[in-house]
């Protein structure tokens, strides 16, 4: 999906592009979700995973761009191996399928594709600190050149495992060496924050962390 993002004062708004299972007990789900801002900041995109039921995974990253500016490229590779989120190519999060070590994994739901654009002030910008400013209303994202690929629901059961399906080709088992590379600059430069790095949420560290993400 190209998105280019709320220009201007953004404070206290969040832009989500999202899969999600529309279950309500054991939930699937993975996030984009675009912190807003006040003019002149990092635009910050937190990303978030949803594994039968147990969100609480974000990880932010500020973009090394201005989004508002042009429209750029987010997208989600979601095959048995791992979830992949990318800005324009550039790998930014990966979350690695566990389940061989007991860690949940979204494997076994299907998923819709939704978006919405929401007040969050409470939150979204700077921990809350910055609030919505409505004398900067409407605010406006724009969206073109959606694209998917994956099994069609219902449809037939062996889909989702068959080889051929080029999500679950070699290729895609892991990160090429040069998206390996983009992903550290990413990690090394451009992320604010890790849940797995949180010792006030999580004194003992998440499982899926030690596991490798």
């Amino acid at each position: 999906m190209k998105i280019k993002l709320i220009p201007g004062d953004s404070a206290g708004t969040v832009t989500a592009f999202y899969m999600n299972s529309n279950t309500d007990n054991v939930r699937d789900e993975l996030d984009f979700e675009f912190l807003g801002n006040r003019s002149g900041q990092p635009y910050t995109v937190q990303t978030n995973v949803y594994a039968h039921g147990k969100g609480d995974r974000e990880q932010r990253v500020n973009l090394w761009f201005d989004p508002a500016a042009d429209f750029h490229t987010y997208s989600i590779l979601w095959n048995h191996h791992h979830v992949v989120f990318y800005v324009d190519e550039v790998p930014i999060r990966v979350y690695k399928n566990n389940e061989a070590r007991g860690i949940p994994y979204p494997r076994f739901q299907p998923m819709g594709i939704y978006s919405t654009l929401w007040e969050a002030d409470d939150w979204a910008t700077r921990g809350g600190l910055e609030k919505i400013d409505w004398s900067k209303a409407p605010f406006v994202a724009y969206y073109k050149d959606f694209d998917i690929e994956g099994c069609r629901v219902p449809g037939p059961r062996a889909c989702a495992s068959n080889p051929a399906n080029w999500w679950e080709g070699a290729a895609y088992l892991q990160l090429s060496p040069a998206d390996a590379r983009r992903y550290r600059w990413v990690r090394m430069n451009h992320v604010i924050y890790d849940y797995c790095s949180d010792k006030s949420r999580y004194p003992v560290t998440p499982p899926e962390c030690v596991a490798g993400i």
